[in-house]
């Protein structure tokens, strides 16, 4: 039997609170480029383990560190002047039974795809000088991870958070940089990096949005046409924000630029990413698992990105609270708002945590009681098949951050 408890939630719902705030940092935030590496880094892993071992053997590549280089952008095109510097670091197995593999050749190889695949206008050869510095796991560690039970031990005694659904600001703030980062809107509006960060706060009704916008140099001939940028993507916030609010929604672009001096100060790059000139980053310093950094709700410290995707319960416990969480929206009538808590302890099966917790705001007329058992067996099923979290993650079918 699982320690599975399903409670009342005695908070105001996220909509009824006077004040939100929310984050994202997008793909081209220094945070996020750390993150995406470390992931990538684990499922190549993953996939060499698998096709040189026939099993994924230990490992952690949470510990991605960004040093920022140096640019000179201008209108019309600038320059890289010091490369970006990144260290990658963790853990790994590179020989089983006599057998080895290249750590650090599929470690680097993952990272520069990574880079290749989502930072378009950052050469990576010229522009970057990727690191690594992987080293092997603890003997006790490994020995956890290794034994053959009927579901993996966990690594350590940590927890796992979620929640849905998602806020009116909160979607809002996902769904700004997804589009801005989207291929099709890359195609329509070139001059737009990748590195795009939107802050949200709600003030009753009055969402605010301030968003960081690194606009690529060579695609703006002037100071006019990059505010003339700066105006249509306005313009294609605010017909996006009115699809989830009928809130009134202000926005904000690129707040430290100064237009009223001789030498106007505005924020353009030469590669999309703030990394280039100044800002450094770190894997498991940007959003949580479920994509936002949400004060107002409970979040998990841990690192997602690059831990292990079979006994790391900081991972796992994270992205399965939140598959709980949307799933008992979905499926559960009477459920207004859900948080999830659920906590291991170190060399006890994963599918078996010490608790299980489901806290629940429900609509006018229900009761727990009416709830109780449909949401207790979906964290059941969960748990039961708590391996589908590891093989969506090896497949990169489940984002982490």
């Amino acid at each position: 039997m699982r320690n599975i408890i399903v409670e009342p939630l005695k908070q105001p719902s996220i909509e009824e609170q006077k004040i939100e705030i929310v984050e994202r940092k997008g793909i081209g935030h220094p945070d996020s480029i750390s993150d995406g590496i470390a992931e990538s880094v684990s499922r190549a892993l993953c996939n060499a383990y698998l096709e040189h071992f026939g099993a994924i053997m230990h490992h952690n590549t949470d510990e991605v560190q960004i040093t920022a280089g140096e640019s000179a952008p201008k209108f019309g095109g600038g320059e890289i002047l010091r490369p970006i510097n990144i260290l990658l670091t963790g853990r790994g197995i590179s020989e089983v039974d006599n057998k080895k593999i290249g750590i650090d050749r599929i470690a680097i190889g993952a990272a520069k795809e990574y880079l290749k695949e989502n930072i378009r206008n950052l050469d990576v050869e010229t522009c970057t000088v990727v690191e690594c510095k992987i080293g092997h796991g603890s003997g006790e560690l490994r020995d956890v991870f290794a034994r053959r039970d009927s579901a993996p031990l966990s690594n350590d005694t940590s927890f796992g958070v979620g929640f849905a659904p998602f806020s009116e600001t909160e979607t809002i703030v996902l769904e700004t940089e997804r589009l801005l980062n989207s291929k099709k809107f890359k195609r329509k509006y070139p001059a737009v990096g990748e590195d795009v960060k939107v802050m949200g706060l709600r003030e009753n009704d009055e969402i605010t949005l301030t968003v960081a916008v690194a606009m690529i140099d060579k695609y703006i001939a002037d100071l006019e046409e990059y505010i003339e940028v700066k105006n249509l993507l306005e313009e294609e916030i605010i017909d996006l924000t009115r699809k989830y609010t009928d809130r009134n929604v202000e926005i904000f672009i690129n707040t430290a630029d100064r237009y009223d001096e001789e030498k106007p100060s505005v924020y353009i790059t030469v590669t999309g990413t703030s990394a280039e000139m100044g800002d450094d980053g770190s894997a498991g310093r940007g959003n949580r698992a479920n994509g936002l950094i949400t004060p107002n709700r409970p979040m998990s410290l841990e690192a997602t990105s690059g831990k292990n995707p079979i006994n790391h319960v900081g991972k796992i416990y994270n992205l399965l609270a939140n598959q709980m969480a949307s799933d008992i929206i979905k499926e559960v009538e009477g459920v207004k708002q859900v948080h999830i808590m659920i906590l291991s302890q170190i060399g006890k099966p994963i599918n078996q945590p010490k608790t299980a917790t489901s806290q629940i705001l429900l609509e006018e007329g229900y009761k727990i009681e009416d709830v109780k058992g449909d949401i207790s067996r979906i964290m059941d099923e969960w748990l039961d098949n708590i391996g589908d979290i590891t093989e969506m993650l090896i497949k990169g079918k489940l984002k982490t951050f």
